[in-house]
């Protein structure tokens, strides 16, 4: 497993998602197990928010991590209309509670909304102070966000970033890179996976014995400072997640996704999901 320097931790390139968990108690089991065996095989950044099933994905999460919250680097969200000075702290009160946790590693403010900035990071630092977040940061902010949010202790940005929807890599990804702010990319796989089907990554995969999944997981990950976030609940989708950290694309393999899927040559409107 290759490691990213996130605010002084190293955290690895490849972490497991939550979204979607929580929604159906009869696979809460199953879900449980995958983030298990997903936190043993390395992937120890697990990514979660309030908002994936109204807190049902942070009750998975805690169960998953009781007895191994050592081990695990937690990462989960407020919504906007909670981002206030006073909603910050109850969220994450809730969240704290629902995770089976006295302190979240990295809390992220999951889109822009209609408080101020400078009161949700208000919010935040104190709940840094106080020991209930150790980082914090945003998440689907734009470069011009980035830019009026004017602040270096936001630890990372998370954005969509698949073969499929590059548009952050004209400016975005860029300037990240520039600050050495870690960039976290949910939907790796495309929404749906619907990555997993495409011909051209396919074919890749073949050259290396990899699937799909693991072709597009390591084109994401090519990218300094690049942390990935895919969900998977089978236990084989886990382990070729964990395994994808170790493919390497040739230059080859990377003219042929650029023809499939053009790279951005000018700013486009940040893709969210």
């Amino acid at each position: 497993m290759r490691y990213v320097n996130l605010a002084g931790a190293q955290v690895p390139t490849i972490g497991q998602g939550t979204w979607y968990m929580g929604d159906d108690p009869g696979n809460q089991r199953a879900e449980v197990a995958a983030l298990q065996q997903g936190i043993e095989l390395g992937m120890t950044l697990v990514d979660t928010a309030e908002m994936y099933a109204e807190g049902g994905a942070e009750k998975v999460v805690g169960k998953a991590i009781a007895g191994r919250r050592d081990k695990v680097f937690l990462v989960s969200k407020v919504y906007p209309h909670n981002a206030s000075r006073r909603g910050v702290p109850e969220a994450c009160e809730r969240s704290l509670k629902r995770l089976g946790t006295d302190c979240i590693d990295l809390y992220l403010l999951h889109w822009r909304g209609q408080y101020p900035l400078e009161e949700t990071v208000e919010a935040f630092e104190r709940l840094i102070e106080q020991g209930k977040i150790r980082r914090w940061g945003v998440s689907n902010f734009d470069l011009d966000d980035l830019h009026e949010l004017n602040n270096p202790a936001c630890a990372t940005n998370q954005v969509l970033y698949n073969p499929a929807e590059r548009g952050i890599e004209f400016d975005l990804l860029p300037w990240s890179q520039a600050q050495h702010m870690p960039t976290m990319a949910y939907c790796p796989l495309a929404q749906a996976g619907r990555l997993l089907h495409n011909p051209v990554l396919a074919q890749i995969g073949e050259r290396h014995g990899a699937t799909p999944a693991q072709v597009s997981l390591a084109w994401v990950t090519r990218q300094e400072g690049v942390i990935a976030i895919p969900k998977a609940v089978s236990p084989a989708h886990v382990q070729q997640n964990a395994a994808a950290a170790d493919l390497v694309l040739s230059e080859q393999d990377l003219q042929e996704i650029d023809r499939a899927f053009a790279p951005p040559t000018r700013k486009q409107r940040l893709a969210m999901v």
